[in-house]
């Protein structure tokens, strides 16, 4: 994750409570996905961004998750993510998340 959406994250998390705050990635790759997921969660395991040593313990998904999918327009789902869904090792990605998501997100 760049340290522009690092310091919008931040900003979000301080704005409006990290229990109101969703982060949905959409990262190509399960590792990637991953690391944004811990971003997020646990704080920047780079140590470069804003999210350093900063646990903020958000909800986050990737875009082709069950609980994403379910909760979206079928159709604009289809329109939007559908054709990625079909190339992504889907079940790499949500390995990925759902650990972090499990491991370190308190909301």
């Amino acid at each position: 994750m760049d340290l522009e959406n690092q310091r919008r994250v931040n900003e979000a998390a301080e704005n409006f409570g990290p229990e109101n705050v969703v982060v949905l990635i959409g990262a190509a790759e399960g590792e990637a996905a991953g690391l944004a997921a811990e971003t997020v969660t646990n704080g920047d395991p780079t140590y470069a961004g804003p999210l350093t040593n900063k646990q903020l313990g958000l909800a986050v998904y990737h875009a082709v998750e069950p609980e994403f999918k379910e909760i979206v327009d079928p159709d604009v789902f289809e329109e939007q993510i559908g054709m990625m869904e079909m190339v992504l090792d889907v079940d790499d990605i949500i390995e990925e998340v759902s650990e972090m998501r499990n491991q370190y997100a308190k909301y």
